[in-house]
């Protein structure tokens, strides 16, 4: 019966735990969504505009500022888009995602949406592609992407946070 008292005992501790977990998730997910990016997370990301644009003016011999603006407005799990209307181009990034990779973000998609948007100004965007053309690619990576895929396997970048 004592024993019976224990485990009674160490499994309510545990669910108790498990329920403070749960709080401290859910709070954390409500005030990313809810609230500005961080001034850590604004700083990460000018800063590697600053370094796409050093690697522009590099590779290029000039350098070109993009709007860039950070929205909740996205369906899905879509990590970034580059628009070019009325002769304007303006990159997106979706706040929705940054919070289970901020990495992969500052790492990987904002040189990838800057490669499409130095494809809109030079005027060379290919609609069946999507955009993804060898010379896209080749634009990403002299910008400093990481990743320079047209799709990225969002598991993946989740597994690649595992301990293991």
């Amino acid at each position: 019966m004592h024993f019976n008292k224990k485990l009674e005992k160490f499994f309510l501790l545990i669910i108790f735990i498990a329920l403070g977990v749960l709080a401290k998730n859910y709070y954390t997910s409500h005030t990313f969504k809810d609230q500005p990016l961080s001034q850590k997370n604004q700083q990460r990301i000018t800063l590697k505009e600053k370094e796409i644009l050093q690697n522009m003016r590099k590779a290029f011999g000039y350098e070109k500022h993009y709007d860039l603006n950070v929205t909740d407005k996205f369906p899905g799990r879509l990590y970034g888009l580059t628009t070019f209307n009325e002769g304007k181009i303006t990159i997106y990034l979706n706040k929705k995602v940054m919070q289970e990779s901020m990495d992969y973000m500052v790492e990987s998609v904002i040189a990838h949406e800057y490669a499409h948007a130095l494809m809109f100004s030079l005027g060379h965007f290919e609609e069946d592609s999507g955009g993804h053309t060898e010379q896209w690619k080749e634009i990403c990576q002299k910008l400093g992407g990481k990743d320079c895929r047209p799709y990225v396997d969002q598991k993946e970048i989740i597994m690649s946070k595992m301990p293991f």
